[in-house]
């Protein structure tokens, strides 16, 4: 998609969009500012460029153009071929974060350093939990419907974003899902078969809790909807919900502090990590 605005000529010029509107991420302009110079600098075309790290020269001028981000590999080989130094690898975190949902990227700046970080999900697996396969599947379903390239580009950064279960220091990470969640086909059998086996998996990190909240529990203070609480790593707490591709970073202490106290509620409702790990494991027996 694309929109016009007038040049200070006076001409007309076409302005490339995000799917859903706004200007394309500067984070991508200005790594592809960085990439053409660090390419000039050392005396390569973009084909060149190109046939050095395997991508076509289509594919380097699209990056250096920020119309499209680098993946990760990319940016690996430029920085290597370009003997950069890592300052490519460094905004690789900004250019996949620049990949998610519009509403979503305020909060994932937050997220990608906290020390804590707890959330209920009473509809879908959480995105930090979920397989490739599975994301895919939500981001496919998506109403109006997203483009190839968009549902490719938001699940690359869903699964970056997932980082965050492994990265050192190790933050401390709760998820509470409901039951329901968990019998949903999202993607068919084969999916959720894998998405199960990818929950007892990641749940066996000793950093990571993973409990379901079983159907059937009548009302809990999860009914209202989804939500997260989160701690910077400068001790401030920090909440967030969304609904309908909006959504809302909260940063009123008294408004986080009846989030942390509603969670701790839900944490003492839920079957235990032992008792929803057995609980996934006959789900996938039932199969």
């Amino acid at each position: 998609m694309s929109t016009v605005r007038e040049t200070r000529s006076g001409r007309a010029a076409k302005v490339k969009k995000e799917e859903g509107g706004g200007d394309l991420p500067g984070a991508w302009a200005a790594y592809g500012r960085l990439l053409q110079h660090l390419r000039k600098r050392a005396g390569l075309n973009q084909q060149q460029l190109g046939e050095a790290i395997g991508y076509s020269m289509e594919q380097v001028a699209s990056v250096e153009q920020g119309r499209r981000p680098a993946k990760a590999a990319f940016t690996r080989a430029a920085d290597r071929v370009l003997e950069a130094g890592g300052v490519l690898e460094v905004l690789q975190d900004e250019v996949d974060r620049a990949k998610l949902p519009r509403f979503f990227r305020n909060f994932a700046v937050i997220e990608a350093e906290v020390v804590s970080r707890f959330s209920y999900d009473p509809l879908l697996v959480p995105g930090l939990l979920q397989t490739e396969a599975y994301a895919r599947a939500v981001f496919a379903g998506h109403c109006p419907p997203l483009s190839a390239e968009i549902i490719d580009q938001h699940t690359e950064a869903r699964l970056s974003r997932q980082k965050l279960l492994t990265r050192v220091p190790l933050a401390e990470l709760s998820f509470i899902v409901s039951e329901e969640a968990l019998r949903d086909p999202v993607g068919g059998p084969e999916v959720m078969g894998e998405q199960w086996q990818h929950l007892l998996e990641v749940g066996a990190l000793r950093n990571v809790e993973v409990q379901v909240m079983p159907a059937g529990r009548g009302f809990h203070p999860g009914k209202n909807g989804p939500f997260v609480v989160v701690e910077s790593d400068e001790h401030r707490l920090f909440g967030y919900f969304e609904s309908q591709g909006v959504g809302c970073v909260v940063t009123d202490p008294a408004e986080v502090s009846a989030f942390s106290l509603r969670y701790g509620k839900l944490r003492s409702q839920a079957l235990n990590v032992e008792e929803s790990a057995r609980l996934i494991e006959r789900m996938m027996g039932e199969t």
